[in-house]
């Protein structure tokens, strides 16, 4: 009985670190490389979106304090 049980603990062991391992190598491979920088690149327009308009937020603060109306810059 004692092996019987060592034997499913093993059993287990086998077919949990054989999933681990074919999860690994499906993120390694073309696909899973494919994936990692597409979230990458999602990621980084994301925050140059945020970026921007935290840009125009601030623009807008700024012109509503100094008193300029329009977007043009004054000519000397």
């Amino acid at each position: 009985m004692k092996r019987l049980v060592w034997m499913g603990i093993g059993v287990a062991i086998g077919v949990i670190a054989f999933r681990k391992v074919t999860e690994a190598q499906s993120n390694l491979g073309p696909e899973g490389l494919n994936r990692a920088v597409g979230r990458l690149a999602d990621g980084v327009y994301d925050f140059a979106d945020a970026v921007r308009a935290g840009m125009l937020e601030r623009e807008t603060d700024l012109r509503a304090a100094l008193g300029v109306e329009s977007g043009e810059v004054a000519r000397r």
